[in-house]
Formats: structure tokens, sequence, C-alpha cells
């Protein structure tokens, strides 16, 4: 199994290299996976994407899909794609600390 190490401690990532526990999520961890992902900076905006796909997630123990982020998030799919560059629905879910949506592939 992988870790994340951050400036705390080393975290376990799952098969997907996605947080294996939601509770070790915090904003200094997704600030580290962004990091990780070529993201140097979170926006304002990419803290509604996140912050609305842990939403979902919460209420429906699924991240939300890409066409349903651009219907409901309040950010069009351009700026999805701008935010989170090469698959914005697995990428904001994995900076959220969430697993791998099952619509992604």
């Amino acid at each position: 199994m992988e870790t994340l190490t951050t400036s705390s401690q080393p975290l376990a990532l799952d098969n997907d290299g996605h947080l294996a526990r939601r509770a070790d999520w915090n904003e200094d961890v997704a600030r580290a996976i962004a990091a990780q992902e070529g993201i140097p900076e979170l926006t304002p905006p990419h803290w509604t994407v996140i912050r609305y796909m842990q939403k979902v997630f919460d209420q429906e123990g699924d991240a939300p899909s890409i066409r349903r982020l651009t219907k409901q998030s309040g950010v069009d799919t351009k700026t999805l794609y701008q935010l989170f560059p090469k698959g914005p629905a697995k990428k904001a879910a994995k900076i959220a600390g969430l697993p791998k949506p099952k619509g992604c592939i």
C-alpha cells in the first residue's frame, strides 16, 4: 500500500492512490495531494468543488460524476477542466479525500 507523506505523518493510500481513510483528510492534506497532482494552489473555486463533492459523498456514499458536478456545483465544465486538469471528477475526489468515483475509469 502506498503512502502520502505530509508535514504531520505518512497517510495510507488505496490501490487508486486516494486516501485509504477519509478521517485522515484535512485542508493541509488536500493541499499536499493537490501539489502532488500538479495543482500548486487551491483557490476558492477549487474549494467550492471539493466541498460539494464531500457533501454529496456524505449524503450518498459516492462522489458525484463530472456531469453532476457541472450541473450542480456552480462550476462549469470548462472551468472544472482548468481547475482539475486531466480528469476533474477523479482528481477533485482525490484531493477531497474521497475514493475514486464509481463512474471514473
